[in-house]
């Protein structure tokens, strides 16, 4: 990308920015702590979310109105961050690089014993997982019946001696000497309550369940913004040690993974943790999981050098449908694809993006490869353009003038492995409709 830029990084914390919104469905357990579970993405028929009445392209665009605020959100945190981290300012809260109730994915989780399942926002740029519980002095409206404490043998509100509550910008000790924790986010959104300990179960595919006990929960009692009726909480998928993740590490051993399907595809995505996560084979490249993810650029197979479009850092991020890259590099990049491609050029109806084509048999897109450290994507044609109205196809590589983001159409058919251990993020080019 133009030059390079300092990026506040998702993967500080994690980086599934796999928003992964998603939802955990059937497990599926695999040996040595390994399972998996299926994805649904928010406009598949199978999630709560989807309108019917919608049709493909409405959905379509609908996400393209999401990525673009969503890419605004980063900017103006990117900047907040700066802000706080020049003025040495520690005692702020820390919020959510992701908007509360954005996003592609739902996760469903169930909490408690006897277990109670619960649809929540998964959000690997937050830790702490929270829902609603009861008594709630202030809260949004949820589908759900609120979590009741009361009702459960396997829930315990920490003392303020728990290693647990030692988060300065969440976790705080009340009058009790009992814990609680402050959560915030950048679209206003928060959730304030007591933090706790809960099992946390999984129906499995196989003959018994997944169970984890004794995972950091939020338990809020007051919380607002736009969250949106379906779901209950949050799911904190990120890096810190309140997260679902860290606390799973002494059997997931840092390793998740997940593949994308296409958007019209009947097939569900699917994430995987432990020992399932592995990616390996023929064909895998991997690039370093650092801070600031080490991007060199995009070439065309054309002869050009990646040193033509030089890169510098950007966010993999499953929660952002477009991918976007800065305004210099975007002026190089388009002026290379329209010099080689060959078709009729056209004005999207939509007015969200600058170079479309008329679907027709003549129409040539070239193949763009993305150049992470170490590691070349081949990117498809079929995601790098895509068909936003009938007949017309659009490039779905936008400029920016804040942070260099890499969008889930640019991840379909990609399993995505993350090693956080090892600090290692891994591609292996998949068909993910055979992943079952």
């Amino acid at each position: 990308m133009a030059a390079n830029f300092p990026v506040f990084s998702m993967f500080s914390k994690l980086s599934l920015l796999v928003f992964i919104n998603l939802f955990f469905y059937p497990l599926i357990e695999g040996k040595d702590g390994g399972f998996s579970t299926h994805l649904i993405h928010r406009d598949s028929p199978k999630s709560p979310l989807h309108n019917p009445s919608n049709s493909f392209f409405e959905m379509l665009n609908k996400s393209f109105h999401r990525s673009f605020a969503r890419a605004e959100y980063f900017k103006k945190r990117v900047s907040q961050s700066r802000s706080k981290h020049s003025s040495n300012s520690s005692s702020a809260p820390i919020q959510s690089h992701i908007t509360s109730a954005g996003g592609e994915y739902l996760i469903k989780v169930t909490i408690g014993s006897p277990p109670v399942d619960f649809l929540a926002i998964a959000d690997t740029g937050s830790d702490l997982t929270w829902i609603q519980c009861k008594p709630c002095k202030r809260c949004y409206k949820q589908d759900a019946p609120l979590f009741d404490p009361n009702k459960t043998t396997t829930y315990r509100h920490l003392s303020c001696n728990s290693p647990l509550c030692s988060d300065p910008g969440t976790t705080f000790c009340d009058f009790r000497n009992k814990c609680g924790y402050r959560a915030s986010y950048g679209d206003g959104s928060f959730s304030n309550g007591d933090l706790s300990t809960e099992t946390f179960t999984f129906e499995s595919c196989s003959t018994r369940n997944v169970s984890i006990p004794n995972v950091a929960l939020g338990c809020g009692h007051a919380s607002g913004g736009i969250f949106q009726e379906t779901s209950s909480g949050i799911v904190g998928l990120g890096g810190g040690a309140l997260s679902i993740i860290k606390q799973l590490n002494g059997s997931i051993g840092g390793k998740f993974s997940y593949c994308l399907v296409p958007r019209d595809s009947n097939f569900s995505s699917k994430i995987n943790f432990g020992s399932n996560a592995v990616v390996s084979g023929p064909g895998v490249v991997s690039t370093p999981l650092i801070k600031q993810i080490p991007y060199k650029g995009l070439s065309k197979p054309d002869n050009s050098s990646p040193s033509d479009f030089p890169g510098g850092n950007i966010i993999i991020d499953s929660g952002t449908t477009l991918t976007f890259v800065l305004q210099d590099f975007y002026q190089r990049l388009e002026a290379k694809v329209i010099k080689i491609t060959r078709g009729t050029p056209v004005s999207d109806p939509g007015g969200q993006f600058s170079l479309c084509y008329k679907v027709e048999k003549r129409l040539k897109i070239p193949k763009i490869v993305a150049h992470f450290a170490n590691a070349d994507i081949k990117l498809p044609p079929d995601g790098t353009f895509l068909e936003v109205s009938k007949g017309i196809v659009c490039l779905a590589i936008v400029p920016t003038d804040g942070i260099a983001i890499f969008g889930n159409v640019l991840q379909i058919n990609h399993l995505i492995g993350y090693d956080l251990v090892n600090k290692k993020l891994s591609f292996l080019p998949s068909n993910c409709t055979k992943y079952k």
